[in-house]
């Protein structure tokens, strides 16, 4: 017998290693068959066996976020003026939801200690964010909340008491936002009257010739005078972002370069419209027109944080309220058998080209290689 030529390409057996394979299966489709049903019976039975899991589903509407008007806009709401970087009332509702604050009391109303099991507080609060899902739109921006618990009474009772939660938490933060936001104005507007009082004084005490008309000082000042106020919003809410966060933030930083347009703009228009010989009282009256447009721009949203102030907060709108769910959430009866069954397969036909494999002897000798495994284990 010739010695096989190393030239010559060897025959490419996995093709008949996979009919192999699948003869083997072939014949014991019994086994497969039977092993597939009775994991499939027990992944069902486990899923009577384990506790059911309701899941209670509800969706609100935040509170809208007050906007300023005008050219005050610019400082928008109390967020804006000071500066604090608050997110949307959406985002708010998230992290509000997943208080410690809001778990403490859901733990408390509900007896959550004893029902989880829990001895301790901290794995209460670990146990409950486990089981509650807050999810916010990114079209709409209404807030969904779902919670589990193995009634499902309590699971839609405690889902609308945390929305009884929120609620409460989003009418006294509304007020005290509306409460700061009108002390905020309140403070400008002040001073703002002083200003304005000093210079209608200095210009009825600047007299008027006839320079004064021919430079029509009217259309000089309001201009001037809108521009001024837009500069001094810009500069407030500077400052107002200066105090809660660094000099390199992005914020900062755009608000800065709004505020250097503003006061180029500004310079020019006082290079152009101040030549050498302009007469005292134009400088007086565009002062007095520069005051008295701010004033009536911060008493306008003084008025609006006052209106803020004198309302109950803000208002949630339950869109789906949460009612007892009929069916349950987990375990699921159908994801149960399917796995055992897949599980049971897969075992089984391993177990068959295992038992196949080792049933065969050796090459060359007339041991199987379960006798020569059985022997090998018995040596060691």
């Amino acid at each position: 017998m010739s010695a096989p030529d190393p030239l010559q390409p060897s025959e490419d057996t996995s093709s008949d290693g996979l009919f192999e394979a699948l003869l083997t299966l072939a014949v014991r489709w019994r086994l497969l068959f039977a092993v597939t049903l009775v994991a499939a019976l027990a992944g069902l039975g486990t899923s009577f066996v384990l506790t059911p899991l309701y899941t209670a589903r509800t969706a609100v509407l935040p509170p809208q976020q007050p906007q300023a008007t005008g050219p005050m806009a610019t400082l928008g709401t109390l967020a804006a003026v000071l500066g604090a970087g608050v997110k949307t009332p959406a985002d708010q509702f998230v992290a509000f939801a997943q208080s410690t604050t809001v778990a403490d009391r859901l733990i408390e109303r509900f007896g959550l200690l004893p029902h989880y099991d829990e001895k301790y507080l901290v794995d209460a609060r670990r146990e409950l964010q486990r089981r509650l899902r807050v999810s916010m739109g990114k079209k709409d921006g209404i807030v969904t909340i779902e919670l589990e618990d193995e009634s499902a009474q309590r699971a839609a009772d405690m889902a609308n008491q945390l929305v009884d939660e929120l609620r409460g938490m989003s009418d006294r933060l509304a007020l005290t936002e509306a409460q700061q936001r009108r002390a905020f104005f309140e403070r400008f507007l002040e001073e703002t009257r002083d200003k304005l009082e000093r210079a209608q004084r200095e210009l009825l005490a600047s007299g008027f010739n006839t320079e004064s008309l021919k430079a029509e000082p009217r259309s000089a000042a309001e201009g001037w005078a809108q521009l001024q106020a837009r500069a001094t919003a810009a500069r407030v809410r500077l400052e107002a972002l200066q105090r809660t966060l660094t000099p390199k933030a992005a914020e900062v930083q755009q608000q800065q370069a709004a505020l250097d347009v503003l006061r180029a703009q500004v310079a020019k228009l006082e290079s152009a419209e101040a030549p050498a010989k302009t007469p005292d009282y134009i400088g007086r009256y565009r002062e007095y027109k520069y005051q008295e447009t701010l004033f009536e721009l911060f008493a306008r949203q003084y008025e609006l944080a006052r209106v803020d102030e004198s309302r109950d907060g803000g208002t949630v709108l339950v869109i789906d309220r949460a009612t007892p769910p009929e069916k349950r959430s987990w375990p699921r009866r159908s994801v149960f058998t399917a796995v055992g069954a897949a599980t049971g397969l897969l075992l089984a036909s391993i177990g068959a080209l295992l038992a196949d494999f080792l049933s065969k002897p050796l090459p060359g000798g007339r041991d199987r290689r379960a006798d020569r495994l059985r022997s090998a284990l018995r040596r060691r």
